[in-house]
């Protein structure tokens, strides 16, 4: 009996200690209330969040910190973006302000986009109203094909003219130079590829249809016109527009598209070959041809 009650004291004093030890955890790393910045890159997960705010001086334990969210069922409620924190906030205080979202949000603007595309995106992930969209698309006329795609961090409040600046400098940044020209070429591998191995034969196959003062007879013409990326029809190849590559010689009046580094690449670098005709199946594999003779093949093979 005497066993037993000393056992049961040990337990419940056990118990009293770790309890004791856990609660500690929630408790703030110091009463230090100055902000730091904290950032949470995309894809990051709870347990990485954790370690981070471990590691960062924010929290006492990480994996106290995994399990707390995975109990209150959070995960979802955590944005990636950028907080300002504070070594006085308590576990529970941090989870509160991550849940409440970032003062800065990813915001990711995949190849190939138009300029109403970027804008709406933008206008999307930052909570941003229909005078920002308007705002953006003058700020961007003439930018066509200057709005580099990339992953941006930006605040919630940030301008259009602060997005729009952003995304040129990255361009000019990332790029260099570059004539209009290549520009335009490259928007039109953007949306007329699918693979990067394949740009620069295609660009080559262009260029060489230029060269040679034939149309380029790109489809993603046709979608620019229409104002969406929809399958196009033989009934489209007859609209009156100077974007209208079956119809007009020579590229287009200006880009058609953001295009992303490995088309811009291409259109600097083409590959030269004896290919003059191309053709993508139902799969989005390529296949080209060195006449007309075998291009009709293709097309009988593959799309027919």
């Amino acid at each position: 009996m005497k066993k037993v009650l000393i056992f049961n004291v040990f337990l419940i004093l056990l118990l009293v200690g770790f309890s004791f030890y856990v609660r500690n955890l929630f408790l703030p790393v110091s009463t230090d209330n100055k902000s730091v910045d904290f950032l949470i890159t995309k894809g990051s997960s709870v347990a990485q969040i954790g370690n981070k705010l471990e590691s960062s001086g924010l929290l006492r334990s990480g994996i106290v910190f995994k399990f707390y969210v995975q109990l209150t069922n959070s995960q979802s409620k955590i944005q990636a973006g950028e907080f300002q924190l504070s070594p006085n906030l308590s576990l529970v205080q941090i989870l509160d302000q991550l849940k409440k979202g970032p003062k800065e949000i990813w915001v990711t603007i995949p190849e190939g986009l138009r300029r109403e595309e970027v804008a709406i995106k933008f206008a999307k992930t930052l909570g941003k109203d229909n005078e920002f969209i308007k705002e953006f698309l003058t700020l961007t006329a003439g930018k066509e094909g200057y709005l580099f795609p990339d992953t941006y961090l930006f605040p919630k409040f940030a301008t259009a003219t602060q997005i729009v600046n952003k995304l040129t400098l990255t361009f000019e940044r990332k790029i260099g130079d570059i004539t209009f020209e290549q520009v335009i070429m490259a928007s039109l591998l953007e949306r007329e590829t699918f693979s990067d191995s394949e740009k620069p034969i295609v660009a080559g196959v262009l260029y060489k249809r230029l060269e040679n003062d034939w149309p380029l007879q790109v489809d993603a013409t046709l979608q620019y016109i229409k104002g969406d990326w929809k399958p196009v029809y033989s009934i489209d190849k007859e609209i009156k527009s100077p974007f209208n590559t079956y119809k007009n010689l020579g590229l287009p009046p200006s880009p058609i598209a953001s295009a992303g580094l490995t088309s811009l690449e291409a259109a600097k670098n083409p590959e030269s070959s004896d290919y003059w005709y191309y053709i993508h199946d139902d799969k989005g594999t390529i296949h080209f041809a060195k006449t007309l003779e075998e291009h009709n093949v293709n097309i009988q093979k593959y799309l027919n």
